[in-house]
């Protein structure tokens, strides 16, 4: 009997970083965040050109794992996770080692957005995070092929979720979220009114 072939998947780690120490950290890293926030001059200076309402330490301190203990630990923690995913994904990597090369935070305040954007010149990106008030919005993705649809008609309302053209994976505090850079992803306007903080980071072999 003949059947649909699966190709060219597009997968996304979604997973808690670890089952203890987790709540302790966050709280660390939320302290370091906020306080970054008021001593990050060109961080705010450039948050306000790019990044309006918000802030983002990605133009100014952006690699946050080289200069802090508590980042440094969440780089760890997580290399279990991008090992996982690197097998999944069926990376070639003998004689190459994936290295996290930046890794910075964003504190999304209410109405806040991230537009649609990829991760270039790296080979597996991320978030963690770690506080997401309720109703915080989640990271949304775009099906890589939407650009080629041409005279494709509209998916039913209860299509597979890897057959709609967009998947949004929710925000939850204690989670990491990892995909390959290419992947076209964004952050919709943050409808809590409390401020939605995680850490972004990107791994490269090269």
């Amino acid at each position: 009997m003949s059947r649909s072939r699966r190709l060219f998947p597009t997968l996304i780690h979604v997973a808690p970083l670890r089952r203890a120490g987790v709540a302790a950290l966050n709280r660390r890293l939320l302290q370091e965040a906020l306080q970054l926030r008021e001593d990050d001059v060109a961080g705010r200076r450039w948050s306000r050109r790019n990044y309006p309402g918000g802030y983002t330490s990605y133009g100014s301190q952006c690699r946050l794992q080289q200069i802090s203990p508590t980042f440094a630990t969440l780089e760890r923690w997580l290399r279990p996770h991008l090992r996982r995913f690197a097998t999944e994904l069926a990376l070639d990597l003998r004689g190459r080692e994936l290295v996290m090369t930046d890794c910075w935070v964003n504190i999304m305040p209410m109405a806040v957005v991230h537009s649609l954007h990829l991760h270039p010149l790296s080979t597996i990106s991320g978030t963690y995070y770690v506080r997401t008030p309720a109703g915080s919005s989640g990271l949304k993705f775009e099906d890589p092929r939407l650009d080629r649809y041409m005279a494709a008609p509209p998916r039913r309302a209860d299509a597979a979720p890897e057959l709609r053209p967009w998947h949004t994976v929710p925000a939850r505090a204690g989670e990491v979220v990892l995909f390959e850079s290419w992947l076209r992803h964004e952050v919709p306007p943050n409808p809590s009114q409390a401020p939605r903080v995680s850490v972004s980071f990107n791994y490269s072999w090269f």
